[in-house]
C-alpha cells in the first residue's frame, strides 16, 4: 500500500442523530488525500454497510465494513439496569451506564457474517434503549473478526478512568485472548482531558502485556467546522437545548475526519499506532459477492419445491397454460361471447413467449412467487391499488391473479416488467388494502418461515421535521 494511515473508527449518518459524515463527500475527500481504505463503524447497526461499500467501490476505495457495538453490563438478557441515554450519546462522554463500547472489523466473509449475527442479536435479544450484546455473544462469533477498544466507552478505557488498572490489564487481555491475538487498544488525539489519561494507560498496558496499540480519530463529522452540526443532531436526540449557540462550548471539535498527514503528525510519539492500521486494512479483505462468474447479479430468492421429476421452471410453463385456458372461461362468461381460435392463438405465443423470457433471465422463482401472492390477495377479495398496474402487463401474472383482465386488450408490453436487454430484478410494487393487510402478512409468515419474513423501514431526517427539531434545540418558538 502507498497510504500510510487508514481510519478505522468512523460513524457515517447511518450513526442515527449521531454521525454527520454522508457517504459522497467522504469519499471523494478520502480520494483527494489519497488514502486507499476507510471503515464504517456506525452505532450499533449496520444499515449503511452496502451504500458505504458501492460508494467506496465507486471512488476507488477499499471499503472495510463494521459496527461500533455495545456492550450490556452483564448478561444481554437482563434488562433492569439504571439507563440514561444522555451518558451514551457523546463521543468524548464517558460511560455511565453500565454499557461499554467495542469496535469490531470484518476481515474475511466469515467474519461479515458472524458481524451480522452479532449485531442482529443486539436488536432480536439484548435490545433495552440501545442493542446490546454480552462476552457469551462475543466469544461465540469472535472469529473473523478484529476488534478494537473503541472511545472512552470502552471497558478497558472506563477501567482506566476509574484508576483500576488490575481490572483494565484482565479486560484487555480477555478480548485479546478471545480475538486471539486480533485486539487493538485505540489512541486518540481530541483534546478531551479523560482521553489523555487513557492514552497514557494505554501505552502501559501495551508495553506490559504486548497489546498492539491503534491510532484513531473517531470520526463524527466531515469538518472541523462541522463539530456544531454534529452537537445539534445530538442535541436532537436527547431533546435538549442550546441556549446561546454564540457562547455554546464544545468540549472538544477534534471528532472530523483528519488527513493522512495530521494524524501523523499528532501521533510522532506513537507510529507503531499509525503503522498498524495498515495492518489492519491488509488483514480486512472482505468483498461482497454480487454478481456470478458471468457477471450476472446474484439475487436470493425464497425456495421453491416443484414436483419431483420437475425443475421449477417447468412448473410454471404448465400452470400458466392451464390458468390461461381457465381464464378464457372466467373472461368468455363474462362478456358473454367465446374468444376466436385466432384470440386464443394469440395469447398462447404471447405467454410462451413470456415465459421465454422469465426462465431465460432466470426470474422464474421470482415469477412465482409474485403470482403466489397476487392469487391469495385476490382469493381474499383484497382491493389493489395502483401498483399492480404494472402487473397487468404479464400475462403469466394476470392468469392467476386478475381473473377480468388479459393484457393484450390494453396493448401493454412486457417490458415494463422485464427488458431482456437489461437482466435486472423485476421493479414491481404490491398494495396490500389496509384491512387485509395483516391477513397477507400471516400467510407469507406461515407459508415462508417467519425467518425469512421481514417488514422493513428506516427513518431519514425530512426537510420539515430538520426546520421543526434545530429550531427547538435552538431555542426559537415552534413553527405555526
Amino acid at each position: 500500500m502507498n497510504a500510510d494511515f487508514t481510519h478505522l473508527h468512523l460513524h457515517t449518518q447511518y450513526s442515527l442523530l449521531d454521525g454527520a459524515i454522508r457517504l459522497d463527500p467522504l469519499f471523494k475527500a478520502a480520494a483527494e488525500d489519497k488514502m486507499e481504505a476507510v471503515a464504517i463503524t456506525d452505532h450499533g447497526n449496520m444499515f449503511g454497510v452496502l451504500d458505504f461499500y458501492h460508494k467506496a467501490k465507486e471512488h476507488g476505495i477499499q471499503p472495510i465494513l463494521g459496527c461500533e457495538v455495545y456492550l450490556a453490563p452483564g448478561s444481554r438478557n437482563m434488562k433492569s439496569a439504571p439507563f440514561n441515554a444522555n451518558n451514551e450519546v457523546a463521543p468524548y462522554a464517558v460511560s455511565r451506564s453500565g454499557m461499554h463500547h467495542l469496535i469490531l472489523l470484518a476481515m474475511n466473509e466469515l467474519g461479515y457474517h458472524n458481524l451480522c449475527k452479532i449485531v442482529s442479536i443486539g436488536y432480536l435479544e439484548g435490545f433495552y434503549y440501545r442493542p446490546r450484546v454480552d462476552k457469551e455473544i462475543l466469544e461465540r462469533y469472535a472469529e473473523g473478526l478484529i476488534a478494537t477498544s473503541a472511545c472512552l466507552k470502552g471497558e478497558v478505557a472506563s477501567q482506566c478512568l476509574m484508576g483500576d488498572m488490575d481490572r483494565a490489564r484482565r479486560a484487555a487481555e480477555w478480548y485479546y485472548k478471545v480475538f486471539r491475538g486480533r485486539f487493538y487498544l485505540e489512541l486518540q488525539n481530541n483534546g478531551v482531558p479523560q482521553q489523555m489519561v487513557v492514552n497514557q494507560r494505554y501505552q502501559e498496558l501495551a508495553e506490559d502485556t504486548g497489546i498492539p496499540l491503534l491510532a484513531t480519530a473517531d470520526c463524527h463529522y466531515l469538518k472541523k467546522e462541522d463539530a456544531f452540526t454534529q452537537e445539534v443532531l445530538m442535541a436532537i436526540q436527547t431533546g435538549q437545548v442550546i441556549e446561546d449557540p454564540s457562547s455554546h462550548h464544545m468540549v472538544s471539535e477534534e471528532f472530523y475526519f483528519k488527513s493522512q498527514a495530521k494524524m501523523k503528525e499528532e501521533f510522532a510519539f506513537c507510529p507503531q499506532a499509525i503503522a498498524n492500521t495498515i495492518e489492519v486494512t491488509k488483514a480486512c479483505q472482505f468483498e461482497f459477492k454480487l454478481k456470478d462468474d458471468k457477471g450476472r447479479q446474484i439475487y436470493h430468492f425464497p425456495k421453491f419445491d416443484p414436483p419431483a421429476g420437475k425443475t421449477l421452471e417447468q412448473m410454471l410453463c404448465e400452470n400458466s397454460r392451464v390458468a390461461l385456458q381457465e381464464r378464457f372461461g372466467d373472461l368468455e362468461a363474462l362478456r358473454g361471447s367465446v374468444f376466436s381460435e385466432e384470440e386464443r392463438k394469440l395469447y398462447a405465443e404471447r405467454l410462451e413467449k413470456e415465459l421465454t423470457v422469465i426462465n431465460d433471465m432466470g426470474f422464474a422463482v421470482t415469477t412465482s412467487l409474485l403470482r403466489t401472492l397476487l392469487a391469495t390477495q385476490n382469493s381474499m377479495e383484497s382491493p389493489s391499488g395502483p401498483a399492480v398496474a404494472r402487473v397487468r402487463a404479464v400475462l403469466s401474472l394476470t392468469c392467476f391473479a386478475l381473473p377480468t383482465w388479459i393484457p393484450h386488450r390494453a396493448r401493454l408490453a412486457l417490458r415494463t416488467f422485464l427488458n431482456p436487454e437489461r437482466v435486472s430484478l423485476p421493479d414491481f410494487d404490491v398494495d396490500f388494502c389496509m384491512e387485509k393487510r395483516d391477513q397477507m402478512i400471516r400467510y407469507v409468515t406461515e407459508k415462508y418461515g417467519e425467518e425469512c419474513v421481514a417488514q422493513i423501514t428506516f427513518g431519514k431526517l425530512q426537510a420539515r421535521g430538520v426546520l421543526r427539531d434545530v429550531r427547538r434545540v435552538l431555542g426559537f418558538a415552534p413553527l405555526k
